[in-house]
């Protein structure tokens, strides 16, 4: 194949050169299109089409259901790593040592007091506030507690930033949802893994020991494993585009909250969960829903089977799947709603329609019902993805900077009115 492609804008012809991956992807490289052709750009809206970086973080092939995290397969890394190892991998481009991570993990524990006066900042929200909004403004707000800019040209200073937010995160987590339940605000304990430490901020009572559960601590695991990065969605585009600005790694991180809140990204497997709700409000008959779901004039649309990206299947989902069975089996839940996800998984797995369509389950199908079944709050789930995703956001913004990509500036095709004069007030 040419290393060129070719472009015919009237009798003008130009030429771009062609950037080949390390998979094998192509893409034409048009960062001179506007200067060489006098202003001619491209229109891609949603960006579905366009490459915005150069990337070595994370691939995905959607039609092969193919997910690697620095070239190691989704796969063994949730079956053999724990989300700490994949962190620091993510971020730094190579599995840690037993030193490295030991190190990683007590420098995070070291970092996880917030300070006193974000307390004051929940407070003053209200209950009915959406978790999602709380953990946006709160993790702007430890910009004003750090006020210090982080200096990329300082491995020590960068450093500093990721096991500063690593260690700080999950406790904003937790208190975001106990400020929705009325029970205090506490912090983990030294002698717990990280993930450990979420569960026990999480659900630990006052008026109680906690016991851990070993299958839930590895479901979580895994859950956050498998949300950990996805190429440039939308919110790890935003996370990428404000910090291109040389906004601040907390500053950017509340943009990508912002963006992973939204139904159609993040809170997908909260539309799970209501689309659950309204099944049962309506007698719980699946056969009906999956009839309606096939319907091309109904309106009804079922949430959680298929991806926009993974045309096969979603390979987090396989693995997924085992967990979640493994959650309900452990905690024998008595659930009209899991009944539900159950009767509806079985059908769309058997049903010629959805099998031939290849509507699978997905990974927000079964990460909503495992959310559910360990008691966690619907409007909480987003915020749980926002914990997973939070080491792929860290890597994608330290590689844009220390990569000294330039500042985001999308461009349009205008399509307003020509120039007109100015009317005064009285003749309009």
């Amino acid at each position: 194949m040419s290393d060129i492609a070719k472009l015919q804008i009237g009798d003008n012809q130009y030429e771009f050169p062609l950037i080949t991956g390390t998979e094998n992807e192509v893409a034409i490289d048009i960062k001179t299109l506007r200067g060489a052709t006098g202003g001619v750009t491209t229109i891609d809206p949603g960006y579905k089409n366009t490459g915005s970086c150069q990337s070595a973080i994370t691939f995905l092939n959607g039609e092969e259901g193919i997910l690697r995290y620095r070239g190691y397969s989704i796969e063994e890394l949730a079956e053999k790593a724990d989300f700490l190892e994949v962190a620091y991998a993510l971020i730094f481009g190579e599995l840690p040592t037993k030193e490295q991570l030991e190190k990683f993990h007590s420098d995070i524990k070291d970092k996880s007091i917030v300070d006193d006066d974000i307390k004051k900042i929940i407070d003053a929200f209200p209950k009915n506030a959406h978790p999602m909004g709380v953990l946006s403004s709160l993790t702007s707000a430890l910009t004003a507690f750090n006020p210090s800019s982080v200096n990329v040209d300082s491995e020590e200073d960068m450093y500093n930033s990721v096991v500063k937010i690593l260690g700080k995160f999950p406790v904003l987590v937790a208190w975001t949802m106990r400020k929705k339940q009325g029970l205090p605000l506490n912090y983990g304990s030294k002698s717990l893994g990280y993930v450990e430490n979420v569960l026990k901020m999480m659900f630990e009572q006052p008026n109680e020991e906690y016991v851990q559960n070993e299958v839930l601590v590895n479901a979580l695991d895994k859950l956050l494993i498998l949300h950990a990065d996805h190429e440039q969605n939308c919110s790890t585009s935003t996370v990428r585009i404000v910090g291109s600005s040389h906004a601040g790694l907390f500053a950017s991180l509340s943009a990508g909250i912002s963006a992973l809140w939204g139904p159609l990204h993040g809170g997908a497997n909260q539309a799970v969960l209501e689309m659950l709700e309204a099944i049962k409000e309506d007698g719980g008959d699946t056969k009906k829903y999956m009839a309606k779901a096939k319907d091309k004039n109904d309106p009804f649309r079922l949430m959680g089977f298929g991806h926009r990206v993974y045309k096969n299947f979603d390979p987090r989902a396989k693995i997924i799947k085992v967990a979640a069975d493994e959650v309900l089996k452990e905690l024998g839940v008595n659930d009209p709603i899991l009944d539900i996800a159950k009767g509806l998984e079985q059908e769309a797995l058997n049903d010629d329609y959805f099998v031939k369509r290849k509507l699978y389950p997905n990974v927000d199908f079964y990460s909503g019902i495992i959310y559910r079944a360990m008691g966690i709050p619907v409007e909480m789930f987003t915020v749980m993805f926002a914990l997973g995703r939070l080491p792929g956001w860290i890597a994608q913004w330290r590689e844009m900077r220390l990569g000294k990509e330039p500042i985001g500036r999308p461009r349009q095709v205008y399509t307003g009115e020509n120039f007109r004069p100015f009317k005064d007030i009285s003749n309009r």
